[in-house]
This record gives C-alpha cells, structure tokens and sequence, in this order.
C-alpha cells in the first residue's frame, strides 16, 4: 500500500535532447499527465474563446440569456468539487478524473443538439459540475506521480496548459472569421473529442491507491481546517487578478484610453507567453510554505505596479500609451506567475496526503467565488471608478499579499506532521 512519504516507482530516465532541456518530462506517469493536459487545455482554448459566440450567433440565444446561463453554471459547479475530491481520495483519483472527462465529452458534444434555453442550462450546468470535479480528482493524481520536484513539474504544467490555450484560441480565431454554424459546430465537436483523447491517454497511468487516513480522522476536515480555508480566501481575493487582462483591461483600452483597439489581443499575447516561458524559472525555490507565502507577499506589489500603470494610460497618446500598458501587464504578469507558484505550493503543502482531492475541491471553491464576484468588483473599481479604482485593487492585492506569510505560518503551526517552518 503506497503512503504518503512513499514515491511512485519512476522508470529509467531518457537522456534525449527534450527531457534534457526540460521541454519533456521523463518517460512514464509524468509524462502521460503532461501530454493529457495538453490535449485537455487545446480542446478547452478552442471552445472558451468562443463558448458566447457559439450560443448567440449560432444556437441563438439572447446575450441576457447566455451570461445567467453561464452565470448559473459556474455557481452549481462549485458545489462538486469538495465531495468528488473526497471520493477520489478514497476511490483512487485516476478512475473518479476517467469519469469525469468522459461527462465532459457527453455534455459538450450534446451542446451541438441545443436550441432553447432551458436544455443550455442543464448542459452547462453538468458540464461545469464534471469541470469542478476533475479538478478536484487530478489533484492526487498529479502529486502521486509528480515524484521528487514536485513544484517544479507543476509549474511545468501549468506551462503547457498555458501554451495550449494559446493554441486553441488561435485555431478559434478562423472559426470566428468563418462565422457559420458549420464553424462552430466543429469547435464544440473538437472540444468533446479532445476530452476522449485526454480519457484515453489517462488510462495508460496505472491506477493510484487511495492514502490510507490516520485513525480517527473525520471525513470532512477540510471544511474544519481554519488555517487552510483562511489561506483559501486569500488566495481567491488574489485569484481575482486572472480577470483583469480578460475583462477590464479590454474594456479600458476600448474605452478610456487611445491605444489601438488590437493591442486588445497583444495583450492576452504577451501574458500568455510569458506565464509559458517563464511560469517554471518563476516557482524555482518555491518549495516550502514559507516561500509560497512570501511569493504571494511578492506578488501583490507585482499587481500594484501593473494596474497603476494602467491607470496612468487614459491621458496618453495612443503609442504612448501601447507602451505603458505593455509594460503594466508584464509587471502584471510577474505577479500572476509568483501567485501561482505560491498558491499552487500551499494547495499541496497544506493538504494531509490522504485528502489532497478534498482540499482540492476547497481550493477550487474559492477559485469559482473569485470568478464569480471578479467582474462585479473589477467592473466597479476598474471601469466604473476609473484610475483611483484601478490603485484601490492594486492596493486590495498589497493587503491580502502581506497578510498571506502570517497566515501560512499559522497553518504550518497547526499541520501535525510539520517539515518546514516559516
């Protein structure tokens, strides 16, 4: 029975180029898992950056109709992933996240079939509740066969997930010059074949046992660890951060600044190629939960700077302007990877062995809230308030950065198997 100081059995390493420049991870589990989350997020960037225009132009739904739909679907799904996590620490995750995809692929391919209202909610409600969930059960599966650097292959991951975005979101970018029904069609038919061709290339993990839990452990502890859920909101108060180049930032360009309209574009660009490139050198000695908080800590004045930046950028000249903006979001982008490593660090480093899928879905949670209240809050602050409100989040980000070490320390002081201290 494996534990949780026990590793899974690594095979051989291959010495080829790739492996050797970290391009590729070694052959086995690693690997596997790296390939499905590449296939996973190409599918995914393809439909997302296109799921609204899908179900206007080609299903044929109000806009109104569309965001409450939406809006209804990201609130249910929150509800899955806490107890799918606890079955797959129990279940084993490997199965639990099999299921989970193949829900995927039938609700997205059943999307194809939609006209009215109703049926579009049901649809994206279990599509969302199947998306919480795997989130929830990948989790174990990625520290039981992440092996010794575990930071770093996770940071890996997310690099690839990062580049896959990117490319799906460029391939929908012809169906949108297409325009057509036909066009569409076939992005939520990719979507739902890239989430059989993840099912598939998942089954060639071997199954990984459930961590046996110490006795008289109670079944939800993650919904009673204090510390865990404080680190979790803070996390969510930051995790606001990954609406503000999506939501606001186009919205202050096109209206409140001279910058070209395509510079819209550049932006999410640039973000996405740096968090690609640089999202591993970024978690470098992210390795204990001290470090993981002062990245948070970092990562906070990282966002101060980039949004005043952008708040300086209504009264210049457009190519001015370009130039500052490109600059805000570089500095966004640093506090974006520091946020990650920190958060994605604390996830596991505060999560007992034996319920990393249970934390997982609190984690989660707190990611949905935060999605759900960003851009209310943002659209407030950002747009409706202008410049002083673009400093006033920057300033929300400084606050919860440098109260995040103290509630780390807190949390480590109460892990019962501490190894590291702040």
């Amino acid at each position: 029975m494996q534990t949780a100081t026990t590793p899974v059995p690594i095979p051989p390493r291959d010495t080829s180029w790739l492996v050797a420049r970290g391009l590729i991870p070694d052959h086995g589990p690693r690997r596997v898992l790296a390939v499905a989350t590449f296939v996973n997020m190409l599918g995914s960037g393809i439909f997302m950056a296109t799921a609204v225009l899908f179900f206007t132009r080609s299903v044929g739904l109000p806009l109104a109709q569309v965001a409450l739909g939406m809006g209804i679907a990201a609130l249910v799904g929150m509800l899955a992933g806490v107890p799918v996590g606890h079955l797959a620490d129990r279940r084993g995750p490997r199965e639990i996240y099999l299921l989970t995809l193949v829900i995927r692929a039938a609700t997205m391919a059943a999307l194809a079939f939609v006209h009215t209202f109703w049926p579009f909610v049901v649809l994206v409600c279990l599509t969302q509740l199947a998306h919480s969930a795997g989130g929830a059960s990948r989790g174990p599966l990625v520290r039981g066969f992440g092996g010794a650097n575990l930071g770093q292959y996770r940071a890996y991951l997310r690099s690839i997930a990062n580049l896959a975005g990117c490319c799906g979101a460029l391939a929908a970018g012809a169906a949108v010059q297409l325009d057509t029904r036909a066009a569409y069609l076939a992005l939520v038919v990719s979507n739902a074949v890239s989430f059989v061709a993840c099912a598939a290339i998942i089954t060639r993990l071997p199954s990984l046992p459930p961590v046996p839990a110490p006795q008289l452990t109670g079944r939800w502890i993650a919904l009673k660890d204090r510390p865990f859920l404080t680190v979790t909101v803070l996390d969510a108060i930051l995790g606001i951060q990954g609406q503000v180049l999506v939501f606001a930032l186009p919205v202050w360009i096109i209206s409140e600044t001279d910058a070209p309209r395509w510079f819209v574009g550049v932006a999410v660009l640039v973000n996405t190629a740096l968090v690609a490139t640089l999202q591993v050198r970024a978690s470098r000695g992210v390795d204990t939960s001290s470090a993981a908080g002062r990245a948070m800590r970092r990562s906070g004045l990282a966002f101060l700077i980039g949004m005043a930046l952008i708040a300086t950028t209504s009264a210049m000249p457009g190519w001015v302007a370009v130039t500052v903006l490109t600059l805000g979001v570089a500095s966004h982008t640093v506090g974006e990877l520091w946020h990650a490593a920190g958060s994605l660090e604390l996830q596991f480093r505060l999560a007992p062995a034996h319920a990393q899928g249970q934390y997982m879905g609190i984690s989660g949670l707190g990611t949905g809230l935060a999605n759900v209240a960003a851009p209310s809050l943002l659209g407030l602050l950002c747009i409706a308030w202008g410049a002083p409100g673009w400093l006033l989040m920057g300033g929300i980000f400084v606050a919860v950065g440098l109260a995040a070490p103290a509630v780390v320390r807190w949390g480590e002081r109460t892990r019962p198997d501490s190894a590291d201290a702040v």
